[in-house]
């Protein structure tokens, strides 16, 4: 077959009776096998051994943590667990239930009434406690720090017949809609009033589970609580269980008071005792803590007790009696260190000659030098007996002769387009033309600033009538409706010129891509706030500190599950107070804080109004922020999320249906944390729940744009001209506003070609036939910052 070197090649048959050799081709012979280099061999080998090992070692490291975490969260040696019960809805007696699971947990022959209960039974230490039904502000407080929400439904009724849910009420569906929110710890769901007959008791137990297993995690499961055996039951399951718990509540070492108290010192100030067990991880004595809704103070001491509530005690009558409850016995007595206690830094000082010359260079020495000589060589009529330091303050007419001419000199044609594609701020340069102070006196819009800031006084200040603050209350929610309709634009008053009324807005090329100096124009406020180079790697290391200081040295810190008592320095009385008469109905909480975490910032969240709330939430109104364990009142500014863009524009209201940015001047707080946002709505009144969220970044370079409208009407067209009114008033405005891009509703886009007449018409060129029907707009922007609070915590009002 001639085919070349693309002939067929088949494959030989196999002969019947095959040689050794043949059979044996396929392997290596003995010499050839001397020659395999063996080093590379080897280090195959060992690279396998390492991985192995590598791999082997992760186990280990595994099941240690796994181990240290199961004997650190055992009934036994952890804190007592935190048992929360929550009505689904107001007709569900929790309080009989909680008295059944009390009387279970705790001994008959003890009669001590201790908030902790232990159960030598059960081998578990638990603190059951009630939610009040009806009061969100205790609810929360309590879901923040449980180690298992029991959810109470009852089987025979419901306080709602229209509801959506048979078993569950609307404070009940708001509630766990919060809870959710936080983060659901350990939860289970007991179904109360079950009759006694089988067949209807199972028929009402699948009913119910039907109906809330949607609203409840998978794990949740459903159990019958009628029966001391149906609680035995559970508390068997309960004590082996492995608790789960948010992630945000891991970082930081928190302690739900057992008891407040207080000792007044002098100055208006007091110490403020807070009795309870540590919980999550070990407390510093020199870390800052957290009064939920007080604010951040240091620690004076804390005081190690003796645990009262101690499962190792065999003897019932070894139980301490309530005199030594009282006077608990002080084991060990921890003290700040001064040179390892974290200062309560809260504002940053600024120095107003920051950036000032403190030294001048020798060429200014040489220019004074010339000066003063030439000064001395000019023959000056001077007051008989002037001293030659009394001539050097006289001053010359000539020293203050050039002020006028520079200010001749300025150029205020109108906008200069860069090719970044911004503008130059306008009116900035010519302060003697327009006075900015004029605007914010003479102007009533709905976009500007001002009136935003006098709403807010005016719903701030008690003495409005009834009938002042519904006026108020309607025009805010006109001016939301009008928002929504025609966002973003704003007529051009008639009695103010249009370059001096927005002499703060500039146009974009681009509001994607067009650059804008974060560092420009800032206001005074960002003088006392405090940033990072890098947040993520500041965050890394301040973990990374903390779990140092954890493991550091036992004189400093205070092991998780120990009972204390911490002396918190420098509280106002009048908190103090309020802390002692509120820790009798809801629990007092104080948190650990890292480093930094009291430090003001820029915070960014992103947050979504509540469906349960209906009125408008307008920007840089007045609101109260829990951010996980913490309190602040915030006055924040509103945005929307751009994923595509560094900028982000502002919105004058939080809009129902689709999630915001919200920038607040707030502490700094690490994420990942949750967001509950409360609106006040008055000195006497409780906060409503608003909007929830987390908490995003930290960050004071973000780039918040305000965006504004100006519209104009077609008088003539003629195909791609038109002649456009309504936008100016006067054609000096039209020039300065020459440079900015037009375009209009219908998607056209053009320039300003010349003013028409003295009534602020225009001639505009566009890129296509204009329309009759279309709207001219010209688009401006201004950055925006949140309003700075006048006080930082709820209480300190």
């Amino acid at each position: 077959m001639a085919g070349g070197s693309r002939a067929q090649v088949n494959k030989s048959h196999k002969t019947r009776f095959a040689s050794k050799s043949s059979r044996n081709v396929h392997k290596t012979s003995v010499k050839d096998k001397s020659k395999i280099n063996k080093p590379d061999r080897n280090a195959m080998k060992g690279a396998r051994a390492a991985r192995l090992q590598r791999n082997k070692m992760m186990r280990e490291q595994k099941r240690a943590a796994l181990l240290k975490e199961k004997r650190t969260t055992s009934a036994t040696t952890s804190a007592p667990r935190v048992i929360v019960l929550f009505g689904l809805s107001a007709s569900t007696n929790v309080s009989s239930l909680a008295g059944d699971i009390s009387a279970l947990l705790s001994n008959e022959n003890n009669a001590i009434q201790f908030p902790a209960v232990a159960s030598s039974e059960y081998r578990l230490r638990a603190t059951v406690v009630e939610a009040p039904h009806g009061d969100l502000m205790a609810c929360m407080e309590m879901a923040k720090v449980a180690d298992l929400i029991v959810f109470v439904a009852s089987g025979n009724c419901s306080s709602e017949k229209d509801s959506s849910n048979y078993y569950m009420d609307e404070f009940g569906s708001q509630c766990l809609s919060v809870f959710r929110v936080l983060g659901l710890p350990s939860s289970a769901v007991f179904i109360r009033n079950l009759p006694s007959d089988l067949k209807k008791r199972n028929d009402i137990k699948k009913t119910c589970i039907s109906s809330l297993s949607s609203e409840f995690p998978e794990d949740c499961k459903f159990y019958p609580a009628d029966t001391k055996d149906d609680l035995h039951k559970f508390m068997m399951l309960f004590k082996e269980q492995r608790l789960v718990i948010p992630h945000w509540r891991t970082q930081r070492p928190y302690i739900m008071a057992q008891k407040v108290d207080m000792v007044a010192d002098e100055f208006g100030k007091s110490t403020l005792l807070v009795t309870g067990y540590v919980r999550a991880r070990n407390l510093s004595v020199n870390q800052l803590v957290h009064v939920s809704g007080a604010g951040d103070f240091q620690l004076g001491k804390i005081e190690v007790l003796k645990d009262p509530c101690s499962l190792n005690l065999k003897k019932e009558g070894d139980f301490m009696d309530a005199d030594e409850i009282n006077d608990s016995q002080v084991i060990k007595t921890l003290l700040p260190d001064p040179m390892k206690q974290e200062p309560l830094l809260v504002e940053n000082i600024p120095d107003p000659l920051e950036g000032e010359q403190t030294w001048p260079t020798e060429a200014e020495m040489a220019d004074a030098d010339r000066v003063q000589k030439e000064k001395k060589q000019k023959k000056r009529s001077l007051p008989r007996g002037t001293s030659e330091y009394q001539a050097a303050w006289i001053v010359d007419d000539s020293d203050v002769s050039g002020t006028d001419s520079d200010d001749d000199s300025e150029n205020g044609n109108g906008m200069v387009v860069d090719e970044g594609g911004e503008y130059d701020i306008p009116g900035q340069g010519d302060s003697r033309k327009f006075d900015l102070g004029d605007d914010q006196a003479s102007l009533k819009l709905r976009d500007s600033d001002d009136e935003t800031e006098a709403d807010s006084m005016m719903m701030d200040n008690d003495n409005l009538t009834k009938e002042q603050i519904e006026e108020d209350i309607r025009k805010i929610k006109e001016a939301h409706a009008e928002d929504e309709e025609f966002p973003d634009e704003v007529d051009a008053p008639v009695d103010i010129p249009a370059r001096k009324r927005f002499a703060k807005y500039r146009g974009l090329k681009s509001f994607r891509t067009s650059t804008w100096d974060p560092k420009e124009s800032l206001p005074q406020e960002y003088a006392k706030i405090f940033a990072f180079d890098n947040f993520n790697r500041t965050q890394k290391h301040v973990l990374k500190k903390a779990l140092d200081m954890e493991q550091g040295s036992v004189d400093e810190c205070v092991v998780a599950n120990s009972y204390v008592t911490l002396h918190i320095t420098q509280v106002p009385i009048h908190i103090a107070s309020k802390l002692c008469i509120l820790g009798k109905t809801m629990p007092v909480v104080a948190c650990g804080l890292l480093q930094h975490e009291s430090k003001i910032s820029v915070l960014h969240f992103r947050l979504k109004k509540h469906e349960t709330y209906s009125e408008p939430i307008k920007a840089k109104e007045e609101l109260i922020f829990h951010v996980g364990f913490r309190q602040f009142v915030t006055r924040p500014t509103f945005a929307t999320d751009s994923f595509n863009s560094e900028k982000h524009k502002m919105e004058r209201f939080l809009h129902a249906g689709r999630f915001s940015i919200a920038s607040v001047y707030a502490p700094i707080t690490f994420p990942p944390l949750p967001l509950i946002v409360m609106k006040s709505r008055g000195d006497f009144s409780t906060p409503v729940l608003a909007a929830v969220g987390s908490l995003k970044s930290i960050d004071p370079d973000k780039i918040i744009l305000k965006k504004i409208i100006l519209t104009g009407y077609p008088q003539r067209v003629s195909k791609s001209k038109a002649a456009v009114r309504y936008m100016f008033h006067n054609p000096e405005d039209v020039k300065w506003f020459k440079p900015v891009e037009v375009w209009t509703k219908l998607g056209r886009r053009g320039r300003i070609k010349e003013p028409v007449g003295t009534h602020g018409a225009m001639k505009c060129i566009l890129n296509g036939v204009l329309q009759q029907n279309d709207t001219v707009c010209m688009s401006l922007f201004k950055r925006t910052y949140p309003k700075w609070p006048q006080h930082w915590f709820p209480m300190s009002a």
